[in-house]
């Protein structure tokens, strides 16, 4: 795997793709900053060598239209903070303006293109757009694993462009490495903790992971469908009545490969979808009509325990209840808790997927897991198997 390591930029220019795609409020100013935190060591390393920096990235979903809101004009001094250079900004992503300020670019600079989704080309992954972002690097690097999933011109096709001069940065280096640990390499007892609303959206990864892992430790709203195929009653919890046999031919999978699966056996219970609803704890299997359940119960709680802190590999991907309500939150809580005391213990632990890095966020945890991921979609098409565009693109 070539790496940022192979090369030293002493005065070369290297194109990046970061992802930037980051939260803004009302007022413009970026809310999580973790994404740009993350692309530090990739950008200092390349100045650090005598070389400079051509960054580019996506913001929001412009839809190939110039939006003012969406530019990448507001981040441009808090990323000259974090990385602690000051970035010029040019505004277009390719022309005219951009090829001025790159021949303007000196060794220790750094460049921010424009939002490249601005043009339309950029998501059609058109050769034309790649060429002529290829024009404004003597290396190019792919640093942005949040985007590797999608064959776009910033992302794979630029690549073909620098077919000795291409490597992937820390970040998506890091990024692969760890998924690599968990689906191939890993330390046994593997566990795979799957939460979430729905199995539908969990099904390809659930019938990839089985080969590798141990245990499977299923939890949130995809646990009533499992549930209810088992012949349970699940009362008005969510359920996807049209995915129970596959639930079941799952569970039969299971029990073919030797995979311990641990559902919930009691739930906390409410009578609304709210914060503030009557709630009991009720075995999983006999919640009461009118009831819906929106939390991992405490007997629950202590089968999760038992299991997560014998492995020695943990995969974490969703939540086990709704965390986002107070109320709710307790299971998810106690898991991250789990996986933190296992991760202190010498087990390696992987967080990815939107909702369960949220959590680990807003709770206090990325710091006491081995790895948060940084990419939702293309970390879940890596544990479907897939192989991801904007990897393959540099692995050619």
């Amino acid at each position: 795997m070539k790496t940022i390591d192979n090369y030293n930029f002493h005065d070369k220019k290297a194109l990046v793709r970061v992802d930037f795609n980051v939260p803004l409020d009302g007022d413009f100013n970026v809310t999580d900053t973790s994404r740009i935190e993350a692309a530090r060591p990739t950008i200092l390393k390349i100045l650090e060598d005598g070389g400079s920096a051509v960054l580019m990235s996506h913001l929001g979903r412009p839809k190939g239209k110039r939006n003012p809101d969406m530019s990448l004009g507001h981040i441009a001094d808090k990323v000259s903070e974090i990385i602690g250079v000051q970035v010029k900004f040019v505004e277009d992503s390719i022309g005219d303006k951009v090829e001025q300020a790159y021949a303007n670019l000196d060794s220790g600079e750094i460049l921010l293109l424009e939002n490249l989704r601005f043009y339309e080309e950029e998501e059609q992954g058109e050769e034309g757009f790649a060429e002529k972002l290829a024009q404004f690097g003597d290396v190019y690097v792919n640093d942005a694993f949040g985007t590797a999933h999608r064959a776009h011109a910033s992302t794979t096709i630029v690549a073909r462009y620098f077919p000795e001069n291409k490597c992937f940065g820390y970040l998506l280096a890091k990024e692969i490495k760890a998924i690599d640990k968990v689906m191939q390499t890993g330390e046994k007892p593997v566990t795979a903790i799957l939460g979430g609303a729905k199995v539908s959206s969990k099904i390809t990864i659930i019938e990839n992971i089985l080969d590798k892992v141990d245990h499977l430790v299923i939890g949130g709203g995809m646990t009533y469908t499992f549930v209810k195929a088992k012949g349970g009653k699940v009362g008005d919890s969510i359920c996807e009545d049209d995915k129970m046999d596959l639930a079941l031919d799952i569970l039969k999978q299971a029990e073919a490969k030797g995979v311990q699966v641990h559902l919930p056996v009691d739930v906390l219970a409410a009578d609304d979808f709210d914060n503030n609803a009557k709630t009991q704890t009720v075995a999983v299997n006999e919640i009461p009509d009118g009831w819906q359940g929106l939390d991992a119960g405490p007997k629950t709680l202590d089968i999760f325990k038992e299991v997560i802190l014998k492995s020695k590999t943990i995969l974490w991907n969703g939540p086990v209840g709704v965390f986002e309500m107070e109320s709710f939150a307790k299971g998810t809580i106690a898991v991250g808790t789990f996986v933190d005391e296992a991760t202190q213990n010498g087990a390696f632990s992987l967080v990815g997927g939107g909702d369960s890095v949220a959590a680990v966020k807003q709770f206090g945890f990325q710091d006491k897991v081995s790895y948060v991921s940084t990419g939702g979609g293309a970390m879940l098409e890596s544990l479907e198997g897939k192989t991801l565009p904007g990897i393959a693109a540099i692995m050619a």
